[in-house]
């Protein structure tokens, strides 16, 4: 089976420089370099193939090849930041016959390329780092099995489940809690929170209709008048009597009434006259 590549980063632009020699074990300076004047503009592309990196410089519109850059770590010889900005790189380039093998004997020379947003440059650095820590765990899997260490297997066998007991609870005021809220100490109880009365309480009748409440009211009225009546007539026909009980709110000057003389001997029946 032959091995594919997979695409890491693509970048659509960017700059190819010519660099002086180094004369001095110092780092690389891109401000010797003619920054404004870039010597090639194209597309960059990081694609790996199998546990090797390869950075490809590629036309921008019919996709030719530039250079390449085999990497073979990060950071290293390969593929190294300049020392005053972090926009621009120093990489090594190598003809196709040494594309996986840096001391193959191919052809190689050292260029420089630049970014014009530094964002760019951050993703290269993320990718390639990303890349090799990649390698080292395939390389570690691999060195455990030729030991015959068994590996952490944290996957599920054919059949395994498991279960999740969950307890989710609905807080006061949340959307769909079907809770009651709970009255505030000392705060009036309102008509909302109040349950209904049980079943077989005491009933109250209902009020009376509007004709009935009519016959009530004339038969009252019909009763009072009888009721006027009567004393009207026992004042005409009986004036004694009404005078005896009456009489003494009639005038609040008059004399008392005198006992009668049998009561005053001590003879009647026992009954005081008033």
């Amino acid at each position: 089976m032959a091995d594919y590549e997979s695409v890491l980063l693509v970048k659509p632009e960017v700059f190819v420089y010519r660099i002086p020699p180094r004369t001095t074990n110092r780092g690389y300076r891109a401000a010797d370099w003619n920054l404004g004047d870039p010597d090639w503009t194209g597309r960059m592309r990081l694609v790996s193939k199998t546990n090797d990196c390869i950075m490809k410089l590629e036309d921008k519109t019919s996709g030719e090849l530039f250079a390449l850059c085999p990497i073979d770590k990060y950071p290293g010889v390969a593929i190294e930041a300049v020392t005053d900005s972090s926009r621009y790189f120093v990489i090594r380039i190598q003809d196709e016959a040494g594309e996986c093998e840096a001391n193959s004997g191919g052809r190689s020379a050292f260029i420089g390329i630049g970014f014009g947003d530094r964002s760019d440059s951050f993703d290269l650095n993320v990718a390639l780092q990303d890349h090799f820590k990649w390698v080292k765990k395939e390389e570690e899997a691999e060195k455990q099995k030729e030991e015959g260490k068994p590996s952490l297997d944290l996957g599920f066998k054919e059949g395994q489940t498991i279960k999740i007991n969950m307890k989710i609870t609905k807080k006061e005021g949340q959307e769909g809690s079907t809770s009651r809220p709970k009255p505030k100490s000392g705060a009036p109880l309102s008509g909302v929170g109040i349950l209904p009365p049980p079943p077989g309480g005491v009933k109250l009748a209902p009020p009376p209709a509007s004709g009935a409440a009519s016959n009530q009211s004339s038969s009252n009225d019909n009763s009072n008048l009888d009721l006027l009546g009567g004393l009207s007539t026992s004042g005409t026909t009986n004036n004694q009597t009404s005078g005896e009980n009456w009489g003494d709110f009639a005038s609040a000057n008059t004399t008392p009434p005198q006992p009668s003389t049998d009561a005053a001997n001590g003879s009647g029946s026992g009954w005081v006259t008033f």
